[in-house]
């Protein structure tokens, strides 16, 4: 008969076990932090990459913000010299090609078309909370006067389309045309104001003399730039602009302009 032996189990003892669950703590809780260092590296890695595409964005939009208000700025002093040459004079006896060229501007027309394309891909990938809370904040902001400014724009849509019809009763389109290749010619080189005086001294004929059109004419003009224009949207998008790229260079120490 055959007598089994059962090997002998040495025991651990308590501080040995303590060891053991001590190395294991440590060497998980250390692999997390390690994780979470290379998650936050990764996530300020991409931040980085996100704020410099923005402020490429925002510098575009900020060449764009200033046009749009060197355009608007030229047009309402233009509409502000034709109500004066109406509040002084009988429409009869001003130089027609002053009533051509003052009057153009009433349909001035420009549309806001913001390059946001990295916001909105950070806002519908939740990209956004990359960004450190002050530089988030900023962007939203900067996104609301966005769309405020758009929205505005968008209001005026049905005056604008009335102030074309109700100048087209006035106006004649052949000379109108004329008006506005010369001023599209001075877009291009303001000091070219050569034409445009030449212009403000010729006498083209008016469709109408009609003082009820003018006035009209008139009101719907000065309803367009006051209510949108005048208001400062443009300027308070440009401001915040700048305020949203400062940010961006300084919590990402991006170099530019």
């Amino acid at each position: 008969m055959e007598v089994h032996h059962h090997p002998h189990v040495e025991k651990k003892s308590f501080r040995e076990y303590f060891l053991e669950f001590l190395m294991i703590f440590l060497a998980v809780t250390l692999g997390f932090f390690a994780e979470t260092i290379r998650e936050n590296i990764a996530e300020h890695r991409k931040a980085k990459e996100f704020a410099e595409s923005m402020l490429n964005d925002l510098k575009e939009d900020s060449v764009q913000l200033r046009s749009y208000n060197e355009y608007f700025e030229f047009a309402a002093n233009n509409i502000d010299t034709l109500q004066q040459l109406l509040s002084a004079a009988d429409t009869k006896a001003i130089v027609t090609g002053k009533l051509y060229w003052y009057g153009l501007f009433g349909g001035a027309y420009g549309h806001f078309v913001p390059n946001d394309e990295t916001f909105q891909q950070m806002k519908s990938s939740g990209s956004l909370r990359y960004f450190e809370k002050e530089a988030s904040s900023a962007a939203s902001k900067y996104d609301r006067f966005c769309r405020l400014m758009q929205s505005n724009e968008q209001t005026q849509e049905s005056i604008y389309t009335e102030v074309r019809k109700l100048r087209a009763q006035i106006f004649d389109f052949r000379y109108n045309d004329i008006a506005n290749t010369i001023a599209q010619q001075y877009y291009k080189d303001h000091s070219d104001y050569g034409r445009i005086d030449s212009f403000l001294k010729t006498r083209p004929p008016l469709l109408s003399y009609d003082k009820t059109l003018f006035n009209e004419y008139i009101e719907l003009v000065r309803s367009r730039f006051i209510r949108v224009y005048n208001v400062g949207a443009a300027d308070s998008l440009m401001h915040q602009a700048s305020v949203l790229m400062q940010t961006l260079k300084t919590e990402y120490h991006l170099k530019g302009e």
